[in-house]
Order: C-alpha cells, then structure tokens, then sequence
C-alpha cells in the first residue's frame, strides 16, 4: 500500500480513540447519575444559599494559570426560584458582576439564566453533584467569544462546594475553572 494510505488510516484511528477518551473517560463524559447515591444529597437551594465566599484559579489552553479570583456569592430563594449575585475580583485589579436566575424543578433539574449567558442553561442536581451547561459570551476586553461550558460543583462532607468548569470553542479546551464556594463567615 501507498504510505499515504497508512498515514490517512493512522490518522482516522487515532481520531476514533481520541473522540472514544472523550465520550467515555475524559470530563465531558461524567452524569449526573454518576453520582446517584454516593455522598451528601447537594440541593442548590440549602447549599447555595446566603453569604458565600468563593476562591478559584482559571487555567488557559496551555494548562498554565492566567488568573487567580476571590468572589462574594449572595443567593436568595423564593421556593425553586432563586437569584444569585457574584462580585469578583480578579488579581489584576480587575471586577466583574453576574447576577444569575436558577429555578429548580421538582426532578432536580435546574435552569440557569444570566445576562451573559446565551439562551438558558440546563443542569441536574444528583447526589453530590450538579451540573450545569451553558453556553457563555465573553466580554469584550476578553475578545467577546461564546463559549460552550460545563460546570460541576461537588458537596464536600463539610458543606464545601468544589468547582470545575470547562470552556470549550469548535470543541476544543480554551480554558479550565477550578473554585471552592463555602458559606461566608459572618
């Protein structure tokens, strides 16, 4: 056979494994059944609720840090519907405000809605976990991208929330979130 032959099959098989990595054992893969059972039941209206301080790091596509926050997290609830406000700061000197609309529907599932977010977000609450997908304008001074984004926050034992976010363009990684959220001391 022609080596140009070998090397277009070499490269359709190792885009098959990689897509398989993706779909069945990278982070895109996890569900919210995952973790049906398997710790303290996380139920965004008890655990996301009051004062919040919230830490976190956001790695770019290189897997290297490009920015380090602290935020203050108010969340306020009217049965399943809730508003929460967030003020980062960002160590640049930079701020930034988002203020989302949740509503939790008796299944679990949850609908998030922000002024930055394009249409309304869609997530589950399941046993430790939630997840959120959405999809994300950057602000301009960013370059004003959308990106698509997945959340998943993780109830610690102590009533701490782990963060992982993914933002993803075409499919491909451009960035990484990783926080904690716990209640703020008064």
């Amino acid at each position: 056979m022609e080596p140009i032959v070998f090397l277009l099959l070499g490269a359709g098989m190792m885009l098959a494994l990689l897509a398989v990595k993706a779909r069945y054992m990278g982070f895109q893969a996890q569900s919210p059944s995952d973790y049906a059972g398997k710790g303290p039941q996380f139920d965004i209206r008890k655990h996301l609720s009051g004062p919040l301080l919230c830490e976190g790091v956001i790695y770019g596509p290189t897997g290297r840090v490009s920015s380090r926050f602290v935020a203050d997290f108010d969340a306020r609830w009217n049965g399943n519907v809730g508003t929460m406000t967030e003020e980062f700061r960002y160590d640049t000197g930079e701020t930034q405000s988002r203020e989302w609309t949740l509503t939790v529907g008796n299944d679990g599932s949850i609908r998030a809605e922000a002024p930055d977010v394009i249409g309304t977000g869609t997530g589950m609450q399941e046993g430790p976990g939630v997840q959120l997908n959405y999809r994300i304008k950057l602000s301009e001074d960013a370059g004003g991208h959308v990106l698509d984004t997945v959340d998943w926050m993780y109830l610690m034992e102590n009533g701490t929330i782990m963060n992982r976010s993914q933002f993803r363009k075409y499919g491909i990684k451009v960035a990484e979130l990783v926080a904690t959220m716990r209640r703020k001391e008064q």
